[in-house]
């Protein structure tokens, strides 16, 4: 079975601390999203992927969000964060 890929980011960056720091929130935050049947908030997927340098991705992370359409989408420039931190809602809007 693959471990779940906030298991492993946080073992990439150190520690679910570590994770919980870097993204700017508490670690029993990234404790529940490692929980079966959580989701990490889209929002901080891409940091998740660029903090693990693409060994964890966003798809991993969050299979339900259409990361296609910003990665290879005609918008997938610098409007692509901004559409990021709006949430999921932002993206099925744009």
């Amino acid at each position: 079975m693959d471990p779940n890929p906030i298991d492993q980011a946080a073992a990439i960056v150190g520690s679910k601390a570590s994770l919980a720091h870097l993204l700017g929130v508490t670690r029993a935050a990234v404790g529940q999203w490692s929980d079966s049947g959580r989701r990490v908030p889209a929002e901080h997927c891409p940091r998740i992927e660029a903090a693990t340098k693409g060994a964890v991705r966003c798809e991993d992370l969050r299979p339900d969000v259409p990361w296609q359409v910003l990665r290879c989408g005609p918008r997938a420039t610098g409007d692509a964060v901004h559409v990021l931190e709006g949430g999921v809602n932002a993206v099925q809007a744009a």
